[in-house]
């Protein structure tokens, strides 16, 4: 059996098409207006990661007192992960064995700066205010100009405990030291902002000291309205659904769902389902083809044996 090549129909995303309900809009600008980081739970596959590309981009379009960039800075938290992470990674391995090669007499040893690189938050916090910092410090280019950031920390629950204990400071006041430059200070300029932006699935608790600086908001599972809404936005103008086979295929999705009891689908996995089925020329085929193609197609909504054999069920 021949194996066909299809072209791919994954998209670069579009912040454009992000759509955010006014309850999630409004708890972003209070967490902006009060200066503290927004916290979001909810569903895998809800836009948790990707609303900080949507804060971004609109922030950016607004022609106001700060000059955001358009993308946020991103830092993907892992369960090794410490809060110097954050802000900034020193190779010490990378250093030693620098500091250790033979070299002419003519040849410069490396300085510890060479081997310090700024991350997502202390890069922003170091664009605030460029003018104010010694670039011989650290590697990191920031810039000649004052700039404002959205910084994602994504699945920070992920982290050890020590984690979010270790930035209780630095979040408020938006500061480092870098220990390795004789605790050189990097501080937050007063002419920019900083928007952060944390998300988390719920697998551990995190301390109450660390919660009572965050805004809280959890992304609830969109409803029959809003996953149609989702879905024409992503599916963009072009799309050959019309409004009411949508309406019948996210009926079917919300069923498969209702069956999913280990992993049910999420929003993601929907709209890879909706550009698949159109790929293949669902509208083309009669009622039999129509279902053969959503059975065919499961692989991509189910990911257990057990919701697999549960879901079958329905067709």
């Amino acid at each position: 059996m021949k194996i066909k090549v299809l072209p791919p129909v994954a998209k670069a995303f579009d912040p454009e098409t992000y759509v955010m309900d006014e309850e999630l809009k409004n708890a972003v600008e209070v967490a902006i207006a009060l200066n503290q980081p927004i916290l979001l739970t909810g569903e895998p596959g809800t836009g948790k990661t990707r609303l900080a590309d949507k804060v971004a981009y609109e922030l950016a379009k607004d022609k106001g007192n700060y000059k955001f960039h358009s993308k946020p800075l991103l830092f993907f938290t892992k369960t090794t992960s410490t809060a110097r992470d954050l802000f900034y990674t020193y190779d010490a391995l990378g250093h030693f064995q620098a500091a250790n090669i033979k070299r002419e007499e003519t040849q410069k040893v490396p300085k510890t700066a060479d081997f310090i690189e700024l991350q997502a938050l202390g890069l922003a916090i170091a664009q605030t205010n460029p003018g104010e910092l010694d670039p011989s410090k650290f590697k990191t280019q920031v810039g000649k100009e004052g700039q404002s950031s959205v910084v994602l920390i994504d699945e920070i629950d992920k982290a050890p405990r020590d984690f979010t204990n270790d930035l209780l400071n630095e979040i408020e006041r938006y500061e480092f030291f870098l220990k390795e430059e004789d605790n050189y200070p990097i501080r937050r300029g007063d002419d920019q902002r900083i928007v952060v932006i944390m998300t988390s699935n719920s697998e551990k608790n995190l301390p109450d000291a660390f919660l009572r600086r965050c805004v809280f908001y959890h992304i609830p599972f969109p409803n029959s309205d809003r996953l149609l809404e989702i879905a024409k936005a992503q599916l963009g103008g072009a799309t050959q659904f019309t409004d009411q086979l949508l309406k019948e295929l996210i009926g079917r999705f919300e069923e498969i769902r209702s069956k999913a009891l280990r992993k049910p689908p999420a929003t993601a996995e929907l709209i890879g389902w909706l550009r698949i089925l159109e790929m293949q020329g669902l509208l083309d085929g009669d009622a039999k083809k129509q279902q053969k193609a959503l059975r065919d197609n499961l692989s991509i909504l189910v990911k257990t044996k057990e919701d697999l054999d549960a879901v079958r069920t329905l067709f």
